[in-house]
C-alpha cells in the first residue's frame, strides 16, 4: 500500500486527535473494528483496547517503543537464538497465535481484551495483508508467538504468549531484527512492561512518537504474508 492510498483511509475514517486523549490515554469510544478503521487509527497512533462495548480507543503518554537497533538481547536469550532452540517462523499460524494470547494468563488481569470481535478483525487484517505473526516452534509445536499490525516502517506488536522459557523473547527478538534489517522506524510495544523493557523498549513522550509515525508511514507497506521473507 503507498503511502497516498492510507492517507485516503485516514481521511475517510476520522478520529479525534491523539493528542486531545484524556490523562488515561483514552482518546475516543464506540465505532466497530472494520478494517478501514484500524488501519486509520493505527496511522494516528491509536489502538482499541477493551474489554466489553463500547470499544475504547487509545494513545497512551508515554509510549513504550522499542527503536531501530536498540533490541538489547541477554545472555540467556543470546544462547537460545545462537543454538537454535526454536525455531521461528513468520505468517504460518496468525490465528492460533492471537488465539493463544487471548488465553494467556496475565499476572494481575482475570481476563483478556482480545475478545472475539478483536481476533475475528485482527484475522482480517492479516487476511489482507497487513496484521503478521513471528512464531516459536518446536518439536513441531508452537509454544510462544507475537502479532502485530505493520504500515509504513512502523510495526504495531500488540500481545504475545509463550508455553516454554524464552519462547516469546525469541520470537519477539527475531522480528526485531527482520525489521531492522527492512529499515523499519521502530516496533511499538504501546504500553510499559517489563518484559519489553528489558528487550530495549523506552518511553517516548506521545508527541515525539506521533512525530517519528508521521515519518515512518512516507515509505510503501510491506503487504503480504511474510512466510518467504
Amino acid at each position: 500500500m503507498e503511502a497516498a492510498v492510507l492517507a485516503r483511509i485516514v481521511e475517510a475514517v476520522p478520529f479525534p486527535d491523539p493528542e486531545s486523549a484524556d490523562a488515561h490515554g483514552l482518546v475516543a469510544w464506540g465505532g466497530d473494528l472494520c478494517a478501514e478503521r484500524l488501519l486509520s487509527a493505527y496511522a494516528r497512533g491509536i489502538f482499541p483496547w477493551y474489554d466489553e462495548d463500547p470499544i475504547l480507543w487509545f494513545s497512551p503518554d508515554p509510549r513504550m517503543v522499542l527503536a531501530r537497533g536498540a533490541l538489547r538481547v541477554n545472555r540467556t536469550l543470546a544462547k537460545n537464538l545462537r543454538r537454535g532452540r526454536y525455531e521461528v517462523r513468520f505468517d504460518t499460524s496468525f490465528e492460533e497465535v492471537i488465539a493463544r494470547c487471548a488465553s494467556a494468563p496475565r499476572p494481575g488481569q482475570d481476563g483478556t481484551w482480545i475478545t472475539d470481535d478483536m481476533i475475528a478483525a485482527y484475522t482480517e487484517l492479516h487476511r489482507q495483508g497487513f496484521a503478521h505473526s513471528a512464531e516459536s516452534w518446536r518439536d513441531g509445536r508452537l509454544v510462544g508467538g507475537v502479532y502485530g499490525v505493520s504500515l509504513g516502517a512502523a510495526f504495531f506488536g500488540e500481545s504475545m504468549f509463550a508455553e516454554q522459557s524464552n519462547a516469546s523473547k525469541v520470537a519477539f527478538a527475531t522480528l526485531a531484527r527482520k525489521l531492522d534489517a527492512w529499515d523499519y522506524h521502530f516496533l511499538d510495544c504501546q504500553m510499559r512492561t517489563d518484559l519489553t523493557a528489558s528487550l530495549g523498549a523506552t518511553e517516548w513522550p506521545r508527541s515525539a512518537f506521533l512525530a517519528a509515525l508521521r515519518r515512518a508511514l512516507a515509505p510503501p507497506t510491506r503487504r503480504g504474508r511474510w512466510t518467504e521473507a
